[in-house]
């Protein structure tokens, strides 16, 4: 395993809702993000968060598709999201899986396996470290 670390900035666009989403408390978003560091690109990905009111649960998913160098290595590859957590956890506190797709990969990064860790800093700085190897 390789251990690669950065950061990325977000630009995060509401989708708008359709009637499903809307009577379910379900939200859609697409992201643009910029990478910094050991992973230097561009991801482009769309999520949907849900929630529950009363208890202050929430989930997301997402699928984010990647593109530029990793460790000087060019391609393309897919992020896939899942996390839940409660009301006022940390986010330390909920669990969080962003795995690469099997397959995914494309270019120099053809059968790219692993997985990322987002950290999100008091002042909303957003880091990563991604554990991976390739062949």
């Amino acid at each position: 395993m390789v251990h690669a670390k950065g950061s990325f900035d977000i630009k995060m666009t509401p989708a708008e809702p359709t009637d499903f989403e809307k009577a379910n408390d379900i939200t859609r978003v697409t992201s643009d993000k910029t990478w910094h560091g050991d992973f230097e690109g561009v991801s482009h990905g769309e999520m949907i968060t849900g929630s529950t009111t009363s208890t202050g649960s929430m989930a997301y998913v997402a699928i984010e598709r990647m593109t530029g160098k990793l460790n000087g290595r060019q391609g393309t590859f897919t992020f896939s999201h899942r996390a839940t957590m409660m009301k006022g956890d940390a986010p330390s506190a909920g669990e969080l899986s962003v795995m690469v797709v099997p397959n995914s990969g494309t270019g120099e990064l053809t059968r790219l396996t692993g997985s990322l860790i987002i950290h999100i800093d008091a002042q909303g700085k957003h880091t990563w470290t991604f554990d991976y190897s390739l062949p």
